[in-house]
């Protein structure tokens, strides 16, 4: 029987996006340089001696346990068994085979995390395997696998680099997700208008398109879905299942276009910060979210120390890559041109 998931957010991460297996990893690079003929066969019998040994949490583990959590509000009774659609769906995906594997789905175990479908795929392209899972969201510390799926233009997709935060301490009572704007939830267009020709040009244009809705980017689809998965849970006076923060560099007058993007959008984010260019850290600090999406390396390295941080990596073709200059100016200057509007038809002259 068909399992149906279209209403359900799903959630790939991969194992060394939720646990940390760092010193496996460098011991398999180490034996693959010293002789990469035996490196495999030991490497198997490493991973069998401490399959049963527990793994610390990674950067995205405390975003899944939060995730998994907003399930217990969709309980099922007990002859209900795995008929009962899930709120959210979680899918570890590891470039180990299955057999090196068994390390991740004991600790899964171990963290009591409700995670019942994995992809143990031996070292193949993880973007040729996402897409099956249907998934809406897949965080990695692999930057070639997540720029292969971004450029698949799969799903939406962030990097993940270890934290120092203790992912302990975050509580998971609360999902609590913090978005970037421009080449985040809304297109690149603003972004390379403003790293072109500047903070004026950028906000002349903010001005003349209040009105207008911005086009979607690459996370647009997930705030969209995560907002309807909001709407199905209870509001209660103190604290609800789910709360989402925009956090963005931009302000007064482009701080309008923003929220009625999101309205147009049928979304209803709970906080927005509009900050005109300050540090976002410190509002992250207060806001204490389970992950924090942003496109720029900068906010990303500031950011990293106090919450746990995903940078979203532009399409390659992305003009925010530098390349493609000749096309990159004749963009700018069709987004930096003012509107005009367009003259009503005229009666043809029968003359003529």
């Amino acid at each position: 029987m068909a399992v149906d998931l279209s209403n359900t957010l799903i959630v790939a991460i991969s194992a060394t996006a939720l646990f940390d297996l760092s010193e496996s990893e460098q011991y398999l690079q180490t034996l693959s340089e010293q002789d990469p003929h035996t490196a495999l066969d030991k490497f198997r019998e490493y991973m069998k001696l401490r399959e049963s040994q527990p793994l610390a949490t990674g950067a995205g583990y405390p975003l899944i346990k939060a995730l998994l959590n907003l399930n217990h509000w969709n309980q099922q009774s007990p002859d209900e068994y795995q008929s009962t659609t899930p709120l959210v769906e979680v899918v570890i995906v590891s470039k180990s085979s299955p057999d090196t594997g068994i390390q991740v789905l004991n600790a899964i175990r171990h963290e009591g995390l409700n995670i019942t479908r994995s992809a143990f795929i031996s070292g193949c392209a993880v973007s040729d395997y996402i897409a099956d899972f249907n998934v809406d969201l897949f965080l990695t510390t692999n930057r070639e696998d997540a720029q292969q799926v971004t450029d698949a233009g799969i799903c939406a997709c962030a990097i993940l680099d270890a934290t120092p935060v203790n992912t302990y301490e975050l509580d998971t009572d609360q999902l609590r997700i913090a978005f970037d704007g421009d080449a985040v939830l809304f297109d690149d267009s603003g972004e390379l208008l403003y790293k072109q020709q500047g903070l004026k040009a950028f906000h002349d244009r903010e001005a003349r398109m209040s009105d207008l809705p911005i086009e979607k980017g690459p996370y647009a689809d997930l705030l969209i879905k995560l907002s309807k998965l909001q709407k199905r849970l209870p509001t209660m006076l103190t604290q609800n299942p789910i709360c989402i923060a925009l956090v963005t560099a931009r302000n007064a007058p482009a701080d309008l276009r923003a929220i009625k993007t999101l309205r147009e959008w049928g979304v209803n984010v709970d906080l927005a910060f509009f900050l005109g260019g300050l540090e976002k850290t410190a509002v992250l600090t207060t806001f204490a979210p389970h992950i924090f999406f942003d496109d720029s390396i900068k906010h990303i390295d500031a950011a990293r120390h106090a919450v746990p941080s995903a940078l979203v990596p532009y399409h390659s073709k992305s003009l925010l890559n530098g390349h493609h200059s000749s096309q990159t100016k004749k963009i700018l200057n069709e987004l930096s041109e003012p509107l005009t509007p367009v003259a009503p038809e005229q009666p043809c002259n029968q003359s003529e």
